[in-house]
């Protein structure tokens, strides 16, 4: 299948800079979205060392298949799978490591949502609530599961929209790059088929915009991906645009 993509960000309507980043590896099939957290810069560091780091594990792990990897691969999964898991894993031992080492970059962290299509097949790999969906056959679903505590706490209550709306501790994650020493990463196995476009994003699109939004925005774009992210981020800013904003679109086809 032909693979095309396209990805933009920005700052929102509210924010003085940008803590979001993201990276479009094509010769590796791998496309990264990551939101970070820390203000005075140090979430864009954090997501800027993210998405640099699993790309470089990928550049690294293809020039030399024989190179030492840093952690153990998973004998139970598939060799991209095993790729893409410790190419996060590492991404949060940096940041980690330089958030201890440098008082600057205390506290700071990222998100990270990330898609691979490899010979064994495509991987949808996350931690934090940044997002991957898939829109096929006029429907949008959302792959990936919030690592928020709105989402654990939806797990056991049952929340009006108006209760999550004004959920007081909407914005907290329980789980992302950075926080600690080790992570745990989710990985969605997913099959891409003609016709499928896979988006990542922030959650200042999410957050912001409505899957039904998402889904609209997507089909009035068409065959422009460019102008679809786009027109993504200016639903999310025109709805108040809080965060930034950050997505990328890979659309399959024959």
């Amino acid at each position: 299948m032909k693979i095309r993509y396209a990805g933009s960000t920005h700052v929102g309507m509210k924010r003085s800079h940008n803590e979001d980043n993201f990276f479009l590896l094509a010769e590796e099939n791998l496309y990264i979205v990551a939101d970070g957290m820390g203000g005075h810069a140090s979430g864009e560091v954090a997501s800027q060392i993210a998405v640099e780091t699993l790309a470089n594990f990928f550049i690294d792990t293809s020039r030399d298949r024989e190179i030492t990897w840093p952690y153990k691969e998973d004998r139970g999964v598939s060799y991209d799978e095993n790729r893409l898991i410790t190419g996060v894993k590492l991404a949060n031992r940096r940041v980690y490591e330089t958030a201890q080492s440098d008082a600057r970059y205390r506290g700071m962290g990222t998100t990270i949502v990330s898609l691979v299509c490899g010979s064994s097949g495509a991987f949808l790999g996350h931690v934090g609530d940044s997002r991957g969906y898939v829109i096929r056959e006029g429907r949008i679903q959302q792959v990936t599961e919030d690592h928020s505590l709105l989402n654990d706490y939806l797990k056991v209550h049952k929340l009006t929209a108006e209760e999550i709306e004004h959920f007081p501790h909407k914005n907290v994650i329980v789980r992302a790059l950075g926080m600690k020493e080790t992570v745990a990463v989710d990985v969605h196995r997913v099959d891409p088929k003609p016709g499928e476009i896979y988006l990542l994003c922030s959650d200042g699109l999410s957050g912001m915009v409505t899957d039904e939004q998402i889904l609209e925005a997507v089909q009035e774009g068409g065959s422009d991906l460019e102008k679809t992210c786009q027109s993504l981020i200016a639903r999310a800013n025109a709805a108040g645009g809080v965060d930034n904003v950050t997505c990328v679109l890979v659309e399959f086809s024959d």
